[in-house]
């Protein structure tokens, strides 16, 4: 099928905006929509820097949403959102430089972790709980790394930024979620910067997928509004399970497979 035909579009509309409802409420977008761009016949680094382009329409969806519905002011997050930045744009020029794979070796275990506390404690995130370190703190430690890891690597955004506002800061999932959705736009909106210097994006694809994000995001950006924590916490358990089995599925070495065995060895 053409990559521009109405029916591929169509299709890669429809990607983005079930990508988008996905990710406005758990993250974990990516793993629909980068499959679908190579599918549609896009090259690996054309497939990556579309996608940045793509999702930044549904990660800027979402955080108007949240803050035109009041959950979150942008303004307060100034230190988060500058640290974010700098993360994300460090490691998309560091991600030039050298292989992420490594990457790939450690963050499924990060995310089976996150979703067995929130699978034990059912109580997690449904309210505001006590927070363990300054906003600025916050900043240069969640910000700037998850805003590295995101231009570096990726997958599990989202979950991992959401996680560190219930952790550290003490939020519920749906005040995290809202303040995650902030810094996914300003990590997206940095890493696509530097893709845009490469000059790989298909913009027409990036574009169409774009409109289906931003649609798709607002309506899942609602849900988290309206059930909060009840839709957000089993969203993220089944974001953090994907991401990891997408991980160990491609795993060519096995290195995931046996970090993951290990690790549950050890509480068996």
């Amino acid at each position: 099928m053409d990559l521009f035909s109405v029916e591929m579009l169509a299709a890669l509309l429809g990607v983005g905006m079930l990508a988008g409802f996905v990710d406005a409420i758990a993250g974990g977008g990516g793993l629909l929509t980068v499959p679908a761009l190579l599918w549609a016949g896009l090259s690996p680094a054309e497939a990556l820097a579309t996608n940045k382009l793509q999702s930044s329409f549904g990660s800027f969806s979402a955080a108007l949403k949240f803050t035109r519905g009041g959950e979150v002011k942008p303004r307060d997050m100034a230190a988060m959102i500058a640290c974010t930045f700098v993360g994300s744009a460090f490691g998309a020029v560091i991600v030039q430089m050298l292989d992420p794979g490594f990457m790939r070796n450690v963050i499924p275990v990060l995310l089976v972790g996150i979703a067995v506390y929130l699978m034990v404690s059912p109580k997690a995130g449904d309210l505001d709980a006590r927070q363990r370190i300054g906003e600025r703190a916050f900043a240069l430690l969640a910000g700037t790394g998850i805003g590295f890891y995101d231009g570096f690597f990726g997958p599990g955004t989202g979950t991992f930024f959401a996680i560190s506002f219930v952790s550290l800061l003490g939020y519920n999932l749906r005040k995290a979620t809202a303040h995650t959705k902030v810094l996914n736009f300003t990590s997206n909106i940095a890493a696509l910067l530097f893709f845009l210097l490469g000059g790989h994006i298909v913009w027409a694809v990036g574009l169409v997928m774009g409109v289906g994000q931003y649609l798709g995001a607002q309506l899942g950006a609602h849900m988290v509004i309206r059930n909060g924590a009840a839709i957000v916490r089993p969203m993220l358990v089944v974001a953090s399970l994907a991401i990891t089995a997408k991980l160990v599925w491609t795993d060519e070495h096995g290195i995931v497979r046996n970090a993951i065995a290990a690790v549950t060895g050890w509480f068996a």
